[in-house]
């Protein structure tokens, strides 16, 4: 996968995985400011004001991400649907990504999981 791991963007499944990841983490700060402002009595709404903003733009992305990574990886529609439904519910984006990896759905990332798998198992005897 080259030396810079997480941060290579060099291909279509990588991308995918980086917005994956990304749009999970602005749900976190989403989440986070949207507690601030209703659970406090006196809500304070600066985590809403710029978690809202930045979530929606790296939501955007994502989406465009799912939708290269459709074309390029050849997803049946299914595959598609669900990559695009995984970005409304909080966190999902991670679950589909570690799902689409494991049932060989991201190409050289999953054929790297198959291999690292297969090669631990001779360190670990």
């Amino acid at each position: 996968m080259g030396g810079m791991g997480f941060f290579d963007l060099r291909s279509t499944a990588s991308r995918f995985r980086f917005f994956a990841v990304l749009e999970a983490l602005s749900w976190i700060g989403l989440l986070a400011g949207m507690a601030f402002k209703y659970l406090p009595a006196e809500g304070n709404e600066i985590g809403v004001k710029i978690f809202g903003p930045v979530h929606g733009g790296i939501f955007v992305l994502f989406l465009l991400s799912a939708l290269l990574a459709a074309r390029e990886l050849k997803w049946s529609w299914k595959t598609t649907v669900l990559a695009l439904a995984s970005s409304i519910p909080p966190l999902f984006t991670v679950i589909f990504e570690v799902w689409a990896v494991r049932t060989g759905q991201l190409g050289e990332l999953s054929a790297d999981a198959s291999k690292g798998s297969a090669a631990a198992a001779p360190a670990a005897s």
